[in-house]
C-alpha cells in the first residue's frame, strides 16, 4: 500500500500544552512537564529519549504558562557560569548534555484546548513534509534501551506509520486506544488493520493499546486538517490515523520497556519509586526506607 521511500525521522513533535488539573495545586503555576520524577523533569526523560533515537529537531507544542519548558531548555547563563566557576564539573556537564544545540527547538503554541490532534497539526509548519516523531511525555517509558530507539528501528524496515503498543488485560481495554492486527511481521511487530477508541470489553479487536508513542508520516496532517471532532468534542489523533490507514501502511511494535502514566498520580508515585530503585547512586538509602514505610 505504502510506497513511499523510507526517510530519516529527524523532528520531534511533544504536545506540552495540558493544563495538568489533575495535580492541582502543584500546576497553578508549574507546567506539569516540569514536575520531577527523581531529579528530572517529565518533559526531559521524553526529550532524551528523542535524541537516543538520532532526533536531531525538537518541536514542543505549548500554551500559556508553559515558558519554563522554553526556559529548561535554554542556556541558563548565570546557573552555568556559577557551577563552572565553582568546580562543580559533573553538574555543568549534565545541564550542557541536556540542552538542544542552538536552532533545534521550536516552541508552537495551541491556542485553544482542542485536543491531541489539533495539537499534532499546530506542528505542520515546523515538521514540513517528512516524517516525525510524536511523544506524550505523561507516558514515561523506561526501559535498558529507549522507546523510540527501537521503534526507529522497525520502522528502517518497514516504513509507513509506526505506533508502539504494549499489552493490558482485556478486562482494561475499556480505557485506552486499542488495535486490530494483521499477520505477524516477526520482531514484536504486526501490520495493523484497524483502531477503536475505549472500546467496550466484548468488542475489543485485542488487548495490545497505544501508549504515547508514534512515527507518523505528514500526510497527517492534511487528515487532521479536515478532522471533525470526535470525543469530548476534540480533535481526535486516532480518528485521523483511521483515515490514513485507508491510504497507507501502519504497523505496530510491542517494545521493551515499562510504561509510567505521570499524568496520573498512581503512576507518578510509581515513577519517581522505579526510577529511583534504578539509580546506583539513589537505591542502597532509598531501598531501606522504603521498606520502613511499608512496614509501617
Amino acid at each position: 500500500m505504502n510506497t513511499a521511500p523510507i526517510r530519516k525521522v529527524r523532528k520531534a513533535v511533544f504536545p506540552v500544552a495540558g493544563l495538568g488539573t489533575r495535580f492541582l495545586p502543584a500546576t497553578k503555576v508549574i507546567p506539569k512537564e516540569m514536575l520531577t520524577v527523581v531529579d528530572k523533569p517529565v518533559i526531559q526523560y521524553a526529550v532524551d529519549e528523542a535524541v537516543e533515537a538520532g532526533i536531531e529537531h525538537f518541536v514542543f507544542v505549548t500554551g500559556r504558562g508553559k515558558g519554563a519548558i522554553e526556559d529548561h531548555f535554554d542556556l541558563a547563563y548565570e546557573l552555568e557560569a556559577t557551577l563552572k566557576a565553582r568546580g562543580k564539573t559533573v553538574e555543568f556537564e549534565m545541564l550542557q548534555a541536556g540542552r538542544p544545540a542552538a536552532g533545534a527547538a521550536s516552541f508552537v503554541r495551541q491556542q485553544e484546548p482542542l485536543g491531541l490532534g489539533h495539537a499534532v497539526w499546530c506542528a505542520r509548519d515546523i515538521v514540513g513534509d517528512e516524517p516525525f516523531a510524536l511523544a506524550l511525555p505523561d507516558m514515561l517509558i523506561h526501559g535498558k534501551r529507549g522507546c523510540f530507539a527501537q521503534m526507529i528501528d522497525t520502522y528502517g524496515k518497514h516504513g509507513g506509520n509506526v505506533i508502539a503498543a504494549e499489552e493490558v488485560p482485556h478486562e482494561h481495554v475499556n480505557r485506552y486506544g486499542v488495535l486490530a492486527l494483521a499477520e505477524d511481521l516477526g520482531n514484536k511487530t504486526h501490520r495493523i488493520t484497524g483502531m477503536v477508541e475505549k472500546p467496550k470489553i466484548e468488542d475489543a479487536p485485542s488487548n495490545l493499546i497505544i501508549s504515547g508513542r508514534y512515527i507518523l508520516q505528514p500526510e497527517i496532517f492534511a487528515k487532521l486538517e479536515t478532522q471533525k471532532p470526535g470525543a469530548g468534542g476534540e480533535i481526535q489523533l486516532t480518528d485521523a490515523m483511521i483515515a490514513l490507514l485507508a491510504e497507507q501502511d501502519f504497523f505496530s511494535y510491542r517494545f521493551e520497556g515499562t510504561t509510567y502514566d505521570c499524568g496520573d498520580k498512581i503512576g507518578y508515585l510509581a515513577a519517581n519509586v522505579a526510577l529511583a530503585l534504578d539509580r546506583s547512586d539513589i537505591e542502597p538509602k532509598f531501598r531501606p526506607v522504603l521498606e520502613r514505610l511499608i512496614r509501617a
